[in-house]
């Protein structure tokens, strides 16, 4: 893993959609594997901005996304296809068909999953994937104890998850108990992960996943197994890392390193 630490959200935000759009730059029919949430909400503006102002193109972009809740239609305020069109996908030019997202409301859950899996492979795998992490450690909706080889299917989402995600609901009660998602061994065959994490209520998921065993009970622990993962975090989330000084060190440091600060002339990735 790559450990970036930065000051603030805006930081945060600003680091990651540079590295979003590196991937777009170098390959402009890039896959994306796309986060809902609160914490990608900023990059988001930041792609939206560069769009505008820059000209970085999505029109040969082609976007999966991790998840969906099961049971709510797309034009639902809550589901993960409204939160994509007003944050990110009405503002962009990436062609509609280039979209996807899981389906809440399809007939053959088990069918469904198939074929999105099979869809990712059939456009050239995803490229970038990017990540938040839930507060304890979950990335996507796959629960502690999920499978660290798990495919995209129908996962019973925790108490906890419900708790953290309530605030997007008129009431708890209303949160559904179950969503469609990526798997952690899906997520793990993207070529590149961006995982983004602020906050410091993140701060215990964010060590057990840098530095803690590879386990179930942290899937988002699996990146450490991945070869080209970039952890973009902020000063507060990164409050429980016992080894942060050498991760400072290194990012400041290291020969070449695209991330080191106060260098406006080198570019990040």
């Amino acid at each position: 893993m790559r450990i970036v630490i930065t000051e603030n959200y805006d930081e945060m935000s600003r680091i990651g959609a540079r590295i979003v759009a590196r991937t777009i730059n170098e390959k402009p029919n890039a896959v994306l594997g796309l986060a809902t949430g609160g914490t990608p909400i900023g990059l988001y503006r930041e792609l939206v901005r560069m769009h505008r102002e820059e000209g970085l193109d999505f029109s040969r972009v082609t976007t999966f996304n991790l998840d969906e809740y099961v049971g709510l239609p797309k034009d639902s305020p809550a589901s993960y296809h409204w939160f994509m069109r007003e944050n990110l996908f009405q503002y962009l030019n990436i062609p509609e068909q280039n979209i996807y997202i899981p389906s809440g409301t399809t007939d053959n859950y088990e069918a469904f999953c198939t074929w999105y899996e099979a869809r990712i492979r059939e456009s050239g795998g995803i490229d970038l994937q990017l990540l938040g992490i839930g507060t304890d450690g979950h990335i996507a909706f796959n629960e502690p104890t999920s499978s660290l080889g798990s495919r995209t299917r129908i996962k019973t989402l925790a108490k906890q998850t419900i708790l953290d995600n309530a605030r997007y609901f008129e009431r708890p009660e209303d949160v559904p108990i179950y969503a469609i998602t990526m798997g952690v061994g899906t997520i793990l065959e993207a070529r590149k992960i961006l995982i983004l994490a602020n906050g410091r209520y993140k701060a215990p998921a964010v060590a057990a996943m840098i530095e803690g065993p590879v386990t179930s009970m942290c899937t988002a622990s699996a990146l450490q197994m991945h070869p080209e993962t970039v952890c973009v975090l902020d000063r507060e989330a990164t409050k429980d890392l016992q080894m942060l000084e050498y991760y400072e060190w290194v990012q400041e440091k290291s020969p070449g390193s695209p991330y080191r600060k106060r260098r406006e002339d080198t570019p990040l990735l």
